[in-house]
């Protein structure tokens, strides 16, 4: 009996412990619900404030693709993949010699072009209106001789001294020596004359047109010239001396990649149900697999106009591409080392308010 009383005794015992650690387990429930109504919509909250996306590294200038205009066979290539380059340097050459030799007669052409307006303008030389003067008085006086010896023999003749033949002899003299008089002064008036204003038009659309094959020739002799247009460094050399390059505008043909990597920014795609929650000047980061944990900071720059096919892939099986994306740009903080094309994982801190808890 005393057996079956102290069991009963040892059951209640039992439940009471069971009952009384049941309630306190209910009340720390009950205190931790309060302070914290829904943990999974904190935690959907904070994700929310994200929009994440794949990105691709590269220059703040983008990648610039240098080709050359003209096509033909590389004479050089002066500088090597990693090379600091500024803006105007020649990076490369193509064979130019017969560009060359065009350019030097255009020139000389020109020149020729030159001394004939010069010549226009000024008019005939010093000493060739001194010869015309003075063939206008040698003739002058020519012409007075025979001037004079016609009047004798007219005297003479109607004296009948002379015969008619005679007198027929000086009266040609006379009058070639009068041709030859009037033949030295028209000669002498136009040595002497003001150049006509039709001549000197004449000679200078000669000379302009000359100019402009010459500046058609140094055009065409300066595209062989590939220069940079930036200051940046050399991302990637397609093309090597001796090889040969064309100019198609269906089928580039690079010689250079350049680019400006002073800054660096990631292009990213935005998914349409994304589009919303991206502003200029927003924060972000990127990490890669290759940096591990690493974050590299930046902030949004710049928003695209218009939603198209994805642009950046990145090979997971489940990667969507049915649906519309917009182009971002986010500018890395600088400092960032990070090789070009190397994709990213880039996320956007639509809450500014939540980038301590993220980081």
């Amino acid at each position: 009996m005393e057996v079956t009383v102290i069991k009963k005794l040892g059951i209640l015992c039992a439940v009471a412990v069971t009952v009384l650690t049941i309630s306190m387990r209910l009340s720390s429930s009950a205190r931790h619900s309060a302070n914290n109504p829904n943990p999974a919509a904190q935690s959907s909250d904070l994700l929310s404030d994200v929009v994440a996306g794949p990105g691709r590294v590269e220059p703040v200038s983008e990648d610039i693709k240098l080709g050359s205009e003209l096509s033909g066979k590389l004479k050089s290539v002066n500088v090597e993949e990693g090379d600091s380059i500024r803006i105007g340097q020649v990076l490369a050459v193509v064979e130019n010699d017969d560009y060359r030799a065009e350019l030097a007669s255009c020139a000389a052409e020109v020149q020729a072009k030159e001394a004939t307006l010069r010549k226009v303008v000024n008019g005939a030389r010093g000493q060739e209106r001194s010869a015309a003067s003075a063939g206008v008085r040698a003739a002058e006086a020519v012409l007075k001789n025979a001037q004079a010896e016609l009047q004798r023999r007219q005297e003479l003749y109607q004296g009948g001294v002379i015969s008619r033949e005679e007198l027929d002899h000086y009266i040609r003299e006379y009058s070639v020596a009068k041709e030859e008089y009037q033949e030295k002064s028209d000669h002498n008036s136009l040595v002497n004359a003001a150049t006509r204003e039709e001549d000197v038009a004449f000679a200078q659309a000669d000379l302009q047109l000359a100019q402009a094959h010459m500046a058609s020739a140094q055009a065409r002799y300066d595209k062989t010239f590939i220069k940079s247009p930036i200051n940046g460094i050399v991302l990637r050399k397609h093309h090597r001396n001796g090889e040969s390059v064309s100019n198609s505008a269906t089928t580039p043909d690079p010689v250079l990649t350049i680019g400006d990597t002073v800054v660096l920014r990631v292009r990213m795609d935005v998914d349409e149900s994304d589009v919303n929650k991206v502003r200029v000047g927003q924060k972000a980061y990127v990490t890669a697999d290759a940096f591990g944990k690493q974050k590299f900071s930046g902030h949004v720059v710049r928003i695209g106009e218009l939603l198209g096919p994805k642009t950046i892939r990145t090979d997971e099986p489940t990667e969507r591409v049915d649906r519309k994306f917009l182009e971002a740009l986010v500018e890395l903080d600088p400092g960032a080392q990070l090789p070009m094309g190397l994709r990213v994982d880039t996320f956007i801190l639509a809450n500014g308010g939540q980038t301590a808890s993220l980081r």
